[in-house]
């Protein structure tokens, strides 16, 4: 019978940098020779990405806020599309 996997737990690469740009209002990620500017809520998103939360915590987390929000939809996806970038672990 084959183990379950561990439920990802999502991380930020240690090559890369979250900041909020005070001058741009707007969160960076910061990276060797280049920046990323995130749109919408990626930053706070990115910033609950701590490796010890499940992709499931965070949605749970983001919900108290945005009670009305599709998140379990559009988290995920976000998510999957900054691992593929090689952005996340």
């Amino acid at each position: 019978m084959p183990a379950e996997r561990e439920p990802w737990r999502p991380r930020l690469d240690r090559s890369i940098v979250l900041r909020h740009d005070r001058v741009r209002d707007a969160d960076l990620l910061l990276m060797p020779e280049r920046a990323v500017r995130l749109s919408g809520e990626g930053g706070r998103i990115l910033r609950l990405c701590d490796g010890r939360r499940t992709v499931a915590d965070i949605v749970t987390e983001l919900g108290e806020t945005f009670p009305d929000a599709p998140l379990a939809d559009d988290v995920p996806g976000f998510l999957d599309r900054i691992r593929a970038e090689g952005w996340l672990r």
